[in-house]
């Protein structure tokens, strides 16, 4: 049996999610498997930062839940006790004595520049709302999450990058002032799905706090709730084979469920892309009006994924697919579209007897509580 190599001790990692809600998609393609793949690459802290989740208000009891589950969904993911430390932010009370330290380091006027304190802030109603002080403060106590472990390295999100940011202006100022005591460290982030947008509405990012079900895939969510999502995205009505390309400024919606194919099986944009658009040996539409259109299979992705028309909601978006006998670009477009929701969903599928990853879950719950026994 191969042995994983052994991780460099000089190069530390760290990442920690928050259990404010169910975990997507997004936050598999954008942070965890970045997390499975470090452990034989570097020393990694891997945590739960269910204090962040107590900046805004909150069920005590489903926080608790919450906080299990995203333990257990980790595990099930890859993440490996014997490979990298893991651990609960409340119960490690570092986190919180090193962040009264950087808040005599940080600045309000920074503070107060954080885009996700803003778009929360109206979120809740504004100034002078129930915002509470917490939501304030913590990204400090972010910086003090990142700079207890002296990472070199820190895997975020693009809504994070700012944290981050703001992190590494901490860490020079203080080392400045007290001397050489923290490392600063570096972002990565992956070139594809490092922010997942939404599928019924690409302005925004796919988020776990999401008010609405609809554009948001969870990790949970059964492979049929996968497919019915995906088919169910916002698009666009461009006509003509060039309907399928990646244009995340023109094309927000195409262009995110290529990202989305992309990111779940690790091929480039530009091949998924190729691989979305019909071939020179399949019949034009135009001479197919009693027959449902059939697209080139993608290589490497799971089976049995037909392509369909559009639901009714997006026939209604595009009336002129109302019409009898007339198939349109839209139609086309959202075919090939149809077809790409196959990888997505496979990705989230046991590949043993096509079990759900529901299994995997209750697999890795199992030895949890065989251990804790």
């Amino acid at each position: 049996m191969t042995q994983p190599p052994h991780p460099s001790p000089t190069d530390r990692r760290l990442s920690l999610l928050t259990p404010s809600a169910r975990l997507t998609l997004g936050n598999y393609l954008g942070a965890v498997r970045q997390m499975v793949t470090a452990q034989d690459e570097a020393t990694c802290f891997y945590g739960i930062s269910d204090l962040h989740a107590m900046t805004t208000p909150h069920d005590p009891t489903k926080l608790r839940v919450l906080t299990r589950e995203f333990q257990t969904l980790l595990l099930a993911c890859g993440l490996d006790p014997e490979r990298a430390t893991l651990f609960h932010q409340s119960r490690v009370p570092t986190h919180t004595a090193l962040a009264y330290l950087l808040e005599c380091t940080a600045y309000t006027g920074e503070l107060g520049r954080m885009i996700q304190f803003k778009e929360k802030r109206r979120a809740a109603g504004g100034v002078g709302t129930g915002t509470r002080v917490s939501l304030y403060t913590y990204p400090v106590l972010m910086a003090a999450d990142i700079l207890l472990y002296r990472p070199s390295l820190v895997p975020v999100g693009d809504d994070q990058r700012q944290h981050v940011e703001l992190t590494r202006d901490i860490a020079v100022r203080f080392n400045h002032t007290y001397g050489a005591v923290f490392t600063v460290p570096e972002v990565s982030s992956p070139p594809v799905g490092a922010r997942i947008r939404d599928l019924a509405d690409p302005s925004r990012k796919m988020s776990k706090s999401a008010t609405s079900e609809v554009g948001v895939i969870r990790l949970l969510d059964d492979p049929a709730a996968v497919r019915r999502k995906v088919g169910r995205a916002v698009t666009d009505s461009d006509t003509g084979p060039d309907a399928v390309r990646h244009d995340p400024g023109a094309k927000p919606g195409v262009s995110n469920l290529i990202d989305l194919v992309a990111g779940c099986t690790g091929r480039r944009v530009e091949d998924v892309v190729g691989a979305a658009r019909p071939t020179p040996s399949w019949p034009c539409w135009r001479r197919c009006s009693s027959a449902t259109p059939r697209w080139p299979r993608i290589p490497g992705t799971s089976t049995g994924c037909t392509p369909t028309v559009p639901p009714a909601a997006s026939r209604r978006r595009h009336p002129s697919l109302r019409q009898p006998g007339r198939r349109s670009g839209s139609a086309e477009s959202g075919s090939a579209l149809g077809e790409l929701a196959g990888p997505v969903a496979g990705g989230l599928e046991s590949a043993e007897e096509g079990r759900s990853h529901r299994v995997v879950l209750e697999l890795a719950d199992g030895c949890c509580r065989g251990a804790a026994g």
